[in-house]
């Protein structure tokens, strides 16, 4: 299936476009990079327009949400070790349908507390962004279809 077939009238949320770094399109979801330093945080967002639940998507896209989000969280499991992935679809300020996948470690600076309004953002360098995205587009290369 062509990236244009499945993204025929998706366009990404304003904040998701502002606040991440596009890391590549899988079959369903289009996967983003949180800009912000303190954590390994990845976000799935599901390539149809104008669904904010799990529940609107056809029950295929359903199982490949799933199946996508798996596949990312065992990828971020075998890179960074994580103590404890935090897999979430929140949306309170964001509408669009997004799953985050964040990597926890007992000593990062909001343990044991959800990472949402604690800090200010910290943006990745270049090089840093360069080199999170590569190591994810490595890791998931039979699995993305463009970046």
């Amino acid at each position: 299936m062509s990236k244009n077939k499945i993204m025929s009238g998706f366009k990404l949320h304003p904040r998701l476009e502002q606040d991440c770094l596009t890391v590549g399109q899988m079959t369903l979801c289009t996967l983003m990079l949180m800009n912000d330093s303190q954590y390994p945080w990845y976000i799935l967002v599901p390539s149809r327009p104008d669904i904010n639940e799990i529940y609107q998507l056809a029950i295929t896209d359903q199982q490949a949400l799933l199946a996508e989000s798996s596949l990312l969280a065992e990828k971020l499991q075998l890179i960074y070790r994580p103590d404890k992935l935090n897999i979430a679809t929140i949306g309170n300020l964001v509408p669009q349908l997004h799953m985050h996948h964040i990597v926890r470690y007992q000593k990062d600076s909001t343990w044991p507390a959800p990472v949402w309004g604690k800090l200010p953002a910290l943006p990745y360098s270049e090089p840093q962004a360069e080199a999170e995205i590569s190591r994810m587009r490595m890791a998931l290369q039979a699995y993305l279809i463009d970046y």
